[in-house]
This record gives C-alpha cells, sequence and structure tokens, in this order.
C-alpha cells in the first residue's frame, strides 16, 4: 500500500486511532488516545506521540460528519526510523532541467550511528563519517573534492513513500531537489549462455557511435580509434546487459582515460605504472574496486582489458593478469550517464580527459 492513511475521531476529548502503515508493512491500532481537541490553527495541537513517534496531522485536513462523530480521514507522516534509510539509492537529480545520476549509500555502524558513501555527479565515492538523523530526516555535509568552492556539500533526506527525497546544496551554493530509488540487487539466478562475439568498432568508421557534444574529435585511422585531445565521450549506440568485453587500448605518458560499463561504472585506464593498486588508478573501478596488483604497461605500449560483467559482479584481467576476481561493484561512479543501475546500458569510451586509442573492441553478449 503506497499512501499511508488514517481516520481521526474526537469525541469528549479523547481520539480512536487506527494506522495503516505501509513503511514494513506493519500494522498499529490504538484503542483510544486521550489528548485534547485538535486545533487546526494551532501546529502544536496538530501532533501525538504513538509508540515512540510522532504522528502530524496535516493541516489540510476538513471535518466531516459521520453517524454522529466528528471524523478526520488524511494522510499523515508516520516519521520514519534511521533504520529505514539503511541501504544503498541510486538518486536522480533535478538540474535545471537536466536529469543527473547520483548515489547514496546509508550504512549502520555500532547502534545507532548512520554513516556512508555518496556519489556526486562527477569525481569518485566518498565517505561519510557521520550521517544525522532527527524527526524523521537525514543531513550530511562533507567537504567540496572537484569544485572550486570552498564550502561543503550539504544533503537532506526524507523517505517519501518508497522513495527518498530531498535536495542536495552544491558548494557553490546551487541547489538541487533529487528523487532516490533504492538500487537493485542485480543478483542473476543462473549464469549466462554467452552469445557471438560481436566487434563493435569496425575499424573504418564512427558507425555504431555517437558522441555526448556537438563537437566529436574522435577519429578513425589506419584501423585506430582515437582521440588526441580532451572533448567529448564516445558512446555505443547499442545497450548491453551482461557480458564479456575484449578491449586493446594505449596512451601516451602521463594521460588519464576509461571505459563505462553500462555507461555507469568506470574502469580506470590511466599511465600508472610503478604506483601501488589503488581504485582511482588504472584497473580500479573508480572509487570502488581496488585491483589486486598494478599491471598496467609503460606509456605507448598497447594494453588489454578482459571484463566480464554478470549483474554487478565483475572480473577484469589486465595485460594477462587477473585484478579484479568477481568482485561486486556498490554503485555508480561519477560520471555515470544515469542512476537506473536495473537497466541496460551502453559502452561509453572517456575522451574528455586524455588522449587515448582503441584498435580492438568486441563485446560477447549474455543470451
Amino acid at each position: 500500500m503506497n499512501n499511508m492513511v488514517s481516520q481521526f475521531g474526537s469525541f469528549l476529548g479523547k481520539i480512536a486511532l487506527i494506522l495503516i502503515l505501509s513503511t514494513g508493512t506493519t500494522i498499529a491500532q490504538v484503542e483510544t488516545v486521550t489528548k485534547p481537541k485538535i486545533n487546526l490553527d494551532n501546529p502544536d495541537s496538530r501532533t501525538m506521540e504513538h509508540d515512540g513517534k510522532t504522528v502530524i496531522i496535516p493541516s489540510s485536513i476538513k471535518d466531516q460528519t459521520v453517524t454522529g462523530y466528528t471524523s478526520y480521514r488524511m494522510g499523515y507522516n508516520l516519521l520514519s526510523d534511521l533504520k529505514d534509510f539503511i541501504g544503498k539509492w541510486n538518486l536522480t537529480l533535478d538540474m535545471n532541467g537536466k536529469a543527473i545520476p547520483s548515489w547514496l549509500e546509508v550504512k549502520l555502524s555500532g547502534l545507532s550511528t548512520l554513516v556512508g558513501y555518496f556519489v556526486g555527479d562527477h569525481g569518485s565515492a566518498r565517505p561519510i563519517s557521520i550521517i544525522n538523523f532527527e524527526n524523521g530526516k537525514i543531513t550530511f555535509s562533507i567537504p567540496p573534492q572537484w569544485e572550486s568552492a570552498n564550502k561543503d556539500l550539504v544533503f537532506e533526506g526524507v523517505l517519501s513513500g518508497n522513495n527518498l527525497t530531498g535536495t542536495i546544496q552544491y558548494p557553490n551554493g546551487d541547489q538541487f531537489n533529487y528523487v532516490g530509488e533504492r538500487a537493485p540487487a542485480l543478483v542473476r539466478d543462473r549464469n549466462p549462455t554467452w552469445d557471438k562475439p560481436i566487434s563493435i568498432f569496425n575499424g573504418k568508421n564512427l558507425d555504431g557511435w555517437h558522441a555526448d557534444k556537438p563537437e566529436n574529435q574522435w577519429v578513425v585511422n589506419d584501423g585506430i580509434l582515437s582521440s588526441p585531445e580532451s572533448g567529448a565521450n564516445l558512446i555505443s549506440n547499442k545497450n548491453f546487459d551482461d557480458f564479456k568485453l575484449l578491449v586493446e587500448f594505449r596512451y601516451p605518458k602521463g594521460s588519464n582515460s576509461g571505459i563505462y560499463l553500462r555507461g555507469r561504472y568506470e574502469l580506470q585506464i590511466q599511465d600508472d605504472i610503478g604506483q601501488e593498486p589503488s581504485n582511482l588508478l588504472f584497473g580500479g573501478i573508480y572509487g570502488f574496486l581496488t585491483p589486486n596488483e598494478m599491471a598496467a604497461k609503460p606509456a605507448g605500449e598497447w594494453q588489454t582489458y578482459e571484463i566480464t560483467l554478470i549483474g554487478r559482479r565483475l572480473t577484469v584481467v589486465a595485460n594477462g593478469k587477473n585484478i579484479i576476481n568477481d568482485q561486486i561493484i556498490p554503485g555508480i561512479t561519477g560520471g555515470a550517464l544515469d542512476s537506473k543501475e536495473g537497466l541496460p546500458g551502453p559502452i561509453v569510451l572517456q575522451g574528455d580527459h586524455g588522449p587515448v586509442e582503441f584498435r580492438k573492441i568486441v563485446i560477447t553478449p549474455a543470451r
């Protein structure tokens, strides 16, 4: 039941209350609750306590006479428990009319402290040291990451049915509304049967791809797909669910690029030879999954990724070394096309950072 509905009757200073709760499919019944008669013009008289929670009687309710009793029928807010917020949330911001993806994980630390991780429309997953909970609302602030302003990002949210809704105020002061849905588990009940491999780069031109900006710097020369300078990202026209993906790529010294799987999870391509493994460097799922070793070759050499993505489970073999073995991707990474994780998505080649080249892109989709 999506909406919570209640009927309040007032007689001789007592209110009979029947609550039908959608959250957690709990049903609670209170025979009589003694309280002064409700004055709809006085906010203090429109609240009552039940089982440690506060019921707010909206000022929009109207009187009706039913079999001689004065009764009220309305939707009400039963303030959420902090545990109702726990989990992963796929957020969509309304940023001046444009749908922008974001992500939040809320976790319980100990008995009653909420902590978590947040992914904005860009950047990596950021830890949240504490998520405040009061009067059915969560709030937190985190310092800027790639933003130029020096103020904190401020997040507020309440539960509205099955959704998380609220506002995000960015360090520059801009504030946007969002709606969040619980992230799907993406658990598969069986191993996939693989279809035939498909070369989604034909070695001749950009057929089957499109840029995310009007100006497209991607070119094909001598069978090599290259982005010589920072500009647009390149997006496959086809969407894919579960798949195996083989890519051969090359980059110059100091460059930075990536591949977005289903358009949502960035696998880093970066000149990091000799560095300690990191989820921000070569072979990492940006901000989330750390490879078990640094398998990068020197800049200027051709390299390979062999990627298997089934639901959230990811395996990556880089240059013949298994660096991520059947690990679960928690959520979308910064720069994702959307937060609709339950849907198939495209392959995206990052072109808005450094130069990069590809000579083979072969995908084997699940049947």
